[in-house]
């Protein structure tokens, strides 16, 4: 061996503890990076992922509000509507501006890959700085390995981004109080005030330990400490400005932060809690009672080994206090480390969204914990992984030490020293395995269900412009997080809410129109994946705009009612004056004529003497028949036209078709797809347009006196 290679060698052996947690590091963000594409191509059940991404794009577009070209059709899940039509997230941009950089070198996930990297080598370093560069690496190695980790670090939620900067925050007070270095406390600074606009409360209670450590510093009126400490707090502070700042910016209030303006009432303290609707009163006895199981999930199924893991984390801190106990002197960095467990846990019980994230409190693994774990304890995570590394290494000294008394043949005891390294490794390895297979396990059985549904969508083309469904209320992105749209709302394809469709039409001239709907209940968690369909829409226009409906009836049916109503009146009919006259295996057809402000239905007769009834300029018109196989046993066909009325003229979009077996499916999960439909049953349509005085107008404008014809359905589409 030349002496460049030995030179090399003897330089990586120095640094063999660095490289080992660049490596670590390294590892983690690309392992990060493979979870986040492979177990969340669409994103996950958190829906706040959406919120963050949209927020990520205002801002590489410079935004700080987005202003939608029709209001009400475009509200972003989180977002907080101004009452002039602009809406902002309800978020801090700071995480946001994270994910952002990482699109501006690739891609978003390039972000999530360099923020778990990022926490791996600060958790060596701070581990490193409080014991030794040995149990930093294990640090490092305990850190990547839990479940909470991995998982949370994967998603576009702030508690991995809030992590990294309250670690390095952590990291540069330790370098400031080692070295002086104003630097370092300047690093420190600006890292916590950016930790605080992220997540207030969770930059407080991750550094509540270390400003209880600075002010015991103070006590002695050294220079050196007053300099440092009051650099860092200066620099914090500053954060803290621009948070406040931000506040009025958004809010109109420095004191009021954007989730408060959302929901005034979801935040800290106990009482009277609630968020869209839903509210519970959250005692001091419930927190307490949800903390507890919210701790034990963590240390039972969370962190890295599961009980294991949390054991040697328990032997490692229990070292330490025994030293404070004895009176012996204890290094008060790992003081300060061991408090975080205090701080963090104590403070999360003053907050009510630890309940929300376990559900319901009687049953199993329900509510997002179970597919995320604790997220809101996530910086737990790195005293628990530095106590772990500590507690490992002083059960191998004492087994190093036992090896040595009992066995004197040295090469007996490196045998059995390998032999027990190994048995260790695998007894730390497999229950590690175990816990992160079931939320792996979970989330992939969600995204299967997300593939499915979002098969069709795939494949629109650009230029597009598509409706969406609202299982969750009127919001964009809750659920469909992975369809989102550009802040100017001019990107390849636009996503609108059935609200004002028309004027969504308008605003985007020459697009492609088509609607998103599917079959089924959304319902991810179940594993049971909607049936989806992407319908394309055409957009009509005359004097009179007629919609032929053409409904299978299975053999078996007695009698087909229909109703016909719009948002001022209803009418019934029947078929041929008698409900007993449909026949068996036929066809219903039934025709919808709108005109002159009133709609009716022609081919079948009406049951009282409202023959028409009115349409507002705006409407949606809903046609229902049920079909009755006798004692009220049946199944129903619902069609919803979209309507608009102005200066004589009446416009139409395709109808919304559903086939539903119970009738609490109808409105939004029973979208008739043929495929999946029995015997005889059978949805399709024609347009026909009616324009006496001027030409008939469609998009792409058709002339006067040719029928606009569009079928729906499996064949004879146009």
């Amino acid at each position: 061996m030349n002496d460049g290679a030995s030179h090399l060698l003897r330089r990586a052996y120095r640094h063999r503890h660095r490289l080992a947690a660049a490596a670590l590091a390294v590892g983690g963000g690309l392992l990060v990076l493979l979870l986040s594409l492979r177990l969340f191509p669409f994103h996950s059940l958190n829906h706040d992922e959406g919120v963050y991404l949209q927020q990520a794009a205002m801002l590489l577009d410079g935004q700080l509000f987005l202003d939608p070209p029709v209001e009400g059709a475009y509200r972003p899940w989180f977002f907080v509507r101004e009452p002039d039509g602009s809406l902002y997230p309800k978020y801090a941009p700071v995480p946001a501006a994270m994910f952002a950089a990482g699109k501006l070198l690739g891609g978003y996930r390039l972000a999530l890959a360099g923020i778990a990297a990022g926490n791996v080598a600060l958790t060596y370093a701070l581990t490193a700085a409080a014991f030794d560069r040995t149990r930093g690496v294990l640090a490092a190695a305990f850190l990547l390995a839990s479940p909470l980790f991995l998982v949370g670090s994967s998603v576009f939620l702030p508690y991995a981004p809030t992590t990294l900067l309250n670690l390095s925050f952590a990291a540069a007070y330790l370098h400031s109080r080692r070295t002086g270095s104003r630097r370092a406390a300047a690093a420190a600074g600006l890292a916590a005030g950016a930790a605080f606009f992220a997540r207030p409360y969770t930059a407080v209670l991750f550094a509540a330990p270390f400003i209880l450590h600075a002010l015991w510093t103070l006590r002695g009126l050294d220079r050196t400490p007053i300099v440092t400490q009051s650099t860092t707090a200066a620099l914090g502070l500053c954060g803290v400005g621009i948070a406040l700042a931000y506040n009025v910016v958004t809010t109109g209030s420095a004191l009021v932060f954007p989730y408060q303006a959302f929901a005034p009432l979801d935040g800290l303290g106990f009482g009277h809690r609630e968020i869209l609707g839903y509210s519970r009163r959250y005692t001091p006895e419930l927190a307490l009672r949800v903390n507890g199981r919210l701790l034990a999930r963590l240390f039972g199924e969370w962190v890295a080994a599961g009980p294991l893991g949390s054991l040697l984390a328990a032997v490692g801190v229990g070292s330490v206090l025994d030293r404070v106990r004895r009176r012996h002197t204890v290094d008060w960095r790992r003081l300060v480390l061991a408090g975080l467990f205090v701080s963090i846990a104590a403070g999360n019980v003053y907050f009510w969204g630890n309940l929300n994230v376990l559900g319901d409190l009687g049953q199993a693994n329900d509510g997002l914990v179970a597919f995320f774990g604790p997220y809101y304890h996530f910086d737990v995570l790195v005293p628990t992984a530095a106590f772990a590394a500590h507690g490992t290494i002083l059960l191998g000294e004492r087994a190093h030490g036992t090896l040595t008394t009992r066995i004197t043949d040295p090469t007996r005891r490196r045998r059995m020293g390998a032999a027990l390294l190994a048995a260790g490794l695998l007894v730390v390895a497999v229950p590690a395995g175990i816990a992160l297979a079931d939320p792996v396990q979970r989330n992939t059985a969600v995204t299967e269900t997300y593939r499915q549904a979002y098969a069709p969508v795939d494949d629109v083309e650009d230029g597009s412009l598509v409706f969406l469904p609202t299982p969750y209320g009127d919001w964009m992105n809750h659920p469909f997080q992975a369809l989102r749209n550009d802040p100017g709302f001019d990107g390849d394809v636009v996503y609108a809410l059935r609200e004002r469709q028309f004027a969504v039409v308008d605003a985007h001239p020459g697009r492609q129109l088509y609607r998103y709907t599917y079959r089924g209940v959304w319902a991810p968690t179940t594993g049971e994946a909607v049936t989806p369909r992407l319908q394309p829409v055409d957009h009509v226009a005359g004097d009179r705009v007629t919609l032929d409906l053409y409904l299978g009836i299975p053999d078996g049916v007695e009698r087909v009612s229909i109703r016909l109503e719009s948002e001022h009146g209803q009418a019934y009919y029947v078929t041929n004056g008698t409900p007993l006259s449909v026949g068996r295996g036929s066809t219903l057809t039934p025709s919808l004529v709108v005109g002159d402000g009133r709609a009716r239905l022609r081919g079948v007769t009406p049951v009282s003497n409202g023959t028409t009834i009115p349409v507002d300029e705006r409407d949606e018109l809903q046609v229902t028949a049920f079909a009755d196989y006798g004692a009220g046993n049946g199944f129903s066909y619902r069609v919803e036209l979209p309507t608009a009325t102005a200066d004589g003229r009446t416009r139409a979009l395709t109808p919304y078709l559903e086939h539903c077996d119970r009738p609490l499916r109808c409105g939004g999960e029973a979208a008739y797809v043929p495929e999946s439909a029995g015997p005889g049953v059978s949805m399709n349509y024609e347009f026909r347009v009616t324009n006496a005085t001027a030409e008939a107008e469609r998009a792409d404008a058709v002339p006067a006196s040719v029928p606009v014809v569009r079928r729906d359905g499996p064949v004879n589409r146009r």
